[in-house]
């Protein structure tokens, strides 16, 4: 399965990146945490889960929006038929993602190869997985490949990065390097360690993005900067989301607008990081739309511009999509 410069893989096939529209870079259609799907309280009724998505793709698009990212990866509930009928339905690009972590959430499988002593699955073989995915297209269960994935996307653990994380951090990158598709990944306990692991690979800076950027602690650490130094994307994926790990929205308005004033207009990407429908797990039930609808007032409201929102919001997440 081919890939073209310029083009971004989305699951009904390449289109052109210039087609994208507003994109929201780490969302989460059908998020199902792994197991859940055998819980007798658990229903999965397919009619019903596509009408609720179709629902709120619709509503992004209404107010604009053009792109959503599944940033998922292969095992959280990651259905390509779905989404396949959900874009045809919708008129909403979906790019899906290849990808696995936080070491948790992994299967045994690729937690104790059998070596002896049991050790982490090297980077080369999440290479070869990821990669895989992106140029045969992604795995549909004990059936087929569909669609190519349009990039990997890695979790890495809350409280530090294991082995593990670390081998999927690097197959990612060499993935990336083999493919021309960009990697994504959620910060685990210090983002520009994490960064520097994929950096190691060779993979130039522009080709990342970090997300989980707008945690409190992150912030106070000086992360976005320094990422956004390196070269690399800064995700605040959490955009809507006011508690107690993250920021508010006002205080994120202004974190856009320092990083504007800085010079890395270039390097930011917005997102909600909502779960359209969520199986075994509390949703994040905020509209995909809300980047739209209440945070773009408030980065204007905060001297951000409206070319350099349309660069956050359409020309940030396309560069950063587009195999090359």
């Amino acid at each position: 399965m081919s890939v073209n410069s310029n083009t971004v893989n989305t699951v009904l096939g390449p289109v052109p990146a210039g087609e994208l529209g507003v994109v929201s870079v780490h969302e989460a259609l059908l998020s199902v945490l792994p197991g859940a799907e055998h819980a007798f309280d658990i229903t999965l009724d397919r009619a019903e889960i596509f009408e609720t998505l179709a629902g709120k793709l619709r509503d992004f698009r209404a107010h604009g929006g053009g792109t959503i990212v599944d940033s998922t990866g292969m095992f959280h509930g990651r259905d390509v038929r779905l989404y396949e009928a959900l874009s045809r339905t919708t008129g909403v690009h979906i790019v899906a993602s290849t990808g696995q972590g936080p070491e948790e959430l992994l299967g045994g499988y690729f937690l104790t190869p059998q070596t002896n002593p049991p050790t982490p699955w090297p980077a080369e073989k999440f290479a070869g997985l990821f990669t895989k995915e992106i140029t045969e297209g992604m795995v549909v269960p004990r059936v087929e490949r569909r669609g190519p994935a349009g990039l990997v996307t890695i979790a890495v653990t809350r409280t530090g990065m294991t082995a593990t994380d670390e081998s999927l951090l690097r197959g990612a990158a060499r993935t990336a390097l083999a493919t021309g598709s960009p990697v994504s990944f959620r910060h685990g306990a210090d983002a520009v360690r994490e960064l520097d692991v994929v950096l190691d690979e060779e993979l130039p800076a522009d080709r990342v993005a970090v997300g989980g950027l707008d945690r409190r602690e992150t912030v106070a650490a000086g992360a976005p900067q320094r990422i956004a130094d390196r070269g690399a994307h800064v995700v605040l994926d959490h955009v809507g989301t006011e508690d107690d790990e993250h920021l508010t929205d006002a205080e994120r308005a202004a974190l856009v607008a320092d990083l504007v004033r800085a010079g890395h207009t270039g390097r930011i990407l917005l997102s909600v990081g909502a779960t359209g429908v969520a199986k075994g797990h509390p949703a994040n039930d905020l509209p995909y739309s809300h980047v739209l609808t209440a945070f773009v007032p408030l980065l204007k409201a905060h001297g951000v511009g409206d070319d350099d929102v349309r660069r956050i919001l359409q020309a940030n997440p396309r560069d950063l999509l587009a195999t090359r």
